[in-house]
């Protein structure tokens, strides 16, 4: 019997007691889950970073920590922390993140928000390209940029991609490091954001990184607030060189409801749910790596601590 720690909000422990133990006993785990164990006794600690745990150091049995976000940058420089530390992949959150990011894109390409909110009686002829005629860039080619672009290029959107190192991606023209961000920006009509959020990638979207867009162009971030430089973005929008920005993450969360991101026409704010977690699936990731784990193999997802993801 090993000894598991849900370490997260009470009511994600409704959310995901029934779909744990299905999972475990899918994969032949017999676990003693709970939230109050004794941290000398706990083998493992699913875990999010909001939860009351702050300081690892007595969890000394403790096999591993299953993060249940899929980012990690709250907890991964912890200095407490010294087990290995595992993020979230699951299929349902990368579905999730490509039906948001596609949506999205679809929206601006075709001009939804013209004919949604423009029903003033003008009949407008325009007629938006084809999505061959619109390329794509996407910063970040982890588990959701590689989806979300290999989608946008099924449509038919010439796909960009941009990463930290190399990467080789069908479907999409990869390019890498700081000499590699320029030409993956230029020109690009819509830009979505996936990268994690480390010092390398705060502000990547600034001035200079958006004069590279074409006029115009959209922008869209379901990945860290910290990417954008919010000034900068205030000033591409006003002067017309960002049309239009879809965002669901931001520096401060909730948004203050005196920042001047609500009020304009030309940004449009979600409350962080371009995608979450899906309890079932979620599980079912968490049970395949703690089996992982007791029969001697590596565990999926290994954060890279000197990379902070």
């Amino acid at each position: 019997m090993i000894n598991v720690l849900f370490a997260a909000l009470s009511e994600r422990f409704e959310q995901y007691e029934i779909p744990l133990r299905t999972a475990f006993a899918q994969e032949g785990i017999s676990a003693n889950l709970a939230t109050d164990h004794d941290p000398a006794v706990v083998d493992y600690i699913v875990y999010a970073p909001n939860s009351s745990v702050q300081d690892f150091t007595p969890y000394t049995q403790c096999k591993a920590v299953l993060n249940l976000w899929a980012g990690v940058e709250s907890v991964v420089f912890n200095p407490t922390l010294t087990q290995p530390l595992a993020r979230m992949v699951d299929e349902g959150l990368t579905q999730g993140m490509v039906e948001w990011v596609t949506g999205h894109a679809l929206r601006h390409h075709l001009g939804m928000d013209t004919h949604i909110h423009g029903q003033d009686g003008v009949w407008r002829t325009h007629v938006p390209p084809l999505a061959k005629d619109r390329p794509v860039t996407v910063l970040g080619l982890g588990q959701l940029g590689a989806a979300c672009g290999q989608a946008l290029a099924q449509l038919g959107f010439p796909v960009r991609g941009w990463s930290k190192s190399a990467k080789s991606i069908d479907g999409i023209t990869c390019y890498h490091g700081a000499e590699g961000l320029k030409p993956a920006l230029k020109d690009a009509q819509i830009v979505v954001l996936l990268l994690p959020n480390t010092p390398d990638t705060e502000n990547i979207l600034d001035a200079d990184a958006m004069a590279q867009l074409a006029h115009g162009a959209f922008v869209i971030n379901p990945g860290r607030g910290m990417l954008i430089n919010d000034d900068d973005l205030l000033a591409a929008v006003n002067s017309g060189q960002i049309a239009h920005a879809t965002l669901d993450v931001f520096r401060v969360e909730p948004l203050p409801v005196d920042h001047p991101f609500w009020a304009h026409p030309s940004i449009t704010v979600v409350p962080h749910k371009a995608s979450e977690t899906r309890p079932d699936t979620a599980s079912q990731v968490i049970a395949r790596n703690i089996r992982r784990c007791e029969n001697g193999e590596p565990l999926l997802f290994l954060v890279d601590r000197s990379a902070g993801y």
